[in-house]
């Protein structure tokens, strides 16, 4: 079963206060269904020339792929990194109790 219509967002954020913050926006503004928080990750990546890490917090979200744009534009707007980590994955498939969820608590 193929539904391409929803998509997995990951997030990262300097602070887990900050992942928080985003997420909440996230569910208000009803871009996402669901945003599980993953508090502690080690980051290690390529940042003005050389190799740099970082301890932050990755946002799982779940939502349609229809609402990927705005949910940059809101990301953006809270975030404190010159260039947030935003990647969306398609769903390929999944539970439909769950995607039909999806469908009724984000926005229309």
């Amino acid at each position: 079963m193929s539904n391409e219509k929803y998509i997995i967002v990951y997030i990262t954020t300097e602070t887990h206060g900050q992942g928080r913050e985003i997420a909440d926006a996230l569910l208000t503004e009803k871009l996402a269904a669901c945003v599980s928080i993953v508090p502690k990750v080690h980051s290690k990546f390529w940042w003005k020339g050389k190799i740099d890490s970082a301890d932050e917090s990755m946002l799982i979200v779940k939502t349609r792929a229809d609402l990927l744009d705005r949910l940059i534009a809101s990301v953006k707007k809270k975030h404190s990194y010159t260039v947030p980590e935003i990647i969306a994955l398609p769903i390929i498939g999944g539970n439909q109790d769950y995607l039909n969820w999806i469908d009724e608590v984000t926005l229309k």
